[in-house]
């Protein structure tokens, strides 16, 4: 299976703002459930003001019961 050009580009990204120093964990809500979720973000600059754009949450629990490659 092969992983996706948004995947790529993402994670690309991701490896970016990790090398530079600039990552942040947020405490968050789910839209949907309303539930607290602990997200990893990459943080920019826009006119002075922090962006922060997310790019997935951490896993509660066990991750290693939540995946499993693919077949």
């Amino acid at each position: 299976m092969a992983i996706p050009e948004y995947a790529r580009a993402n994670f690309e990204t991701l490896v970016k703002a990790a090398k530079a120093g600039d990552l942040a964990l947020m405490e968050c809500s789910e839209v949907e459930s309303g539930e607290t979720r602990y997200v990893i973000c990459a943080v920019g600059r826009d006119n002075g003001d922090y962006v922060m754009t997310p790019f997935g949450h951490l896993a509660p629990g066990n991750p290693y019961e939540a995946y499993i490659p693919p077949a």
